[in-house]
């Protein structure tokens, strides 16, 4: 098993044949309070650091993309919106952007002091978004 790290996260890959295609990583403590938790609740970020699990790699990013592209063939005709966190570390702005441009939104609702964890550090204001979006399309 190969291993890499990304400050205190863990990125391990199989042996054999696409190593780097087959693989799991797991958020580090120092990683998870630093770029997911960051403005959470430190009870919040205490209780996920003990149910942090080692996530699947899916090795052909192009054709995950391809995949799970919203079209009107794959759920186009579902309501989307979505909801930016201005200070989420792990989705930096740009790939939101190219996100909501691949995949188009009926609506763009923004928090401008969530981190990748709104419903812990807004939860007052991401509930909000999301009462105003069931008023307004469901």
């Amino acid at each position: 098993m190969c291993l890499e790290s990304n400050l205190d996260s863990v990125t391990m890959f199989d042996e054999g044949h696409n190593a780097h295609h087959n693989g799991s990583f797991i958020f580090g403590p120092q990683f998870m309070a630093s770029n997911l938790y960051q403005l959470s609740p430190l009870e919040d970020l205490t209780l996920a650091l003990s149910l942090v699990r080692p996530t699947r790699i899916y090795g052909d990013e192009e054709l995950l993309r391809e995949e799970t592209r919203v079209t009107r063939d794959k759920y186009g005709t579902v309501t989307k919106v979505y909801v930016v966190c201005e200070q989420d570390k792990v989705l930096k702005p740009n790939f939101q952007v190219s996100m909501i441009e691949r995949n188009p939104t009926n609506d763009v609702k923004v928090i401008p002091d969530a981190d990748h964890m709104p419903m812990f550090s807004k939860p007052h204001e991401l509930f909000s978004h999301l009462q105003e979006i069931a008023n307004t399309y469901y």
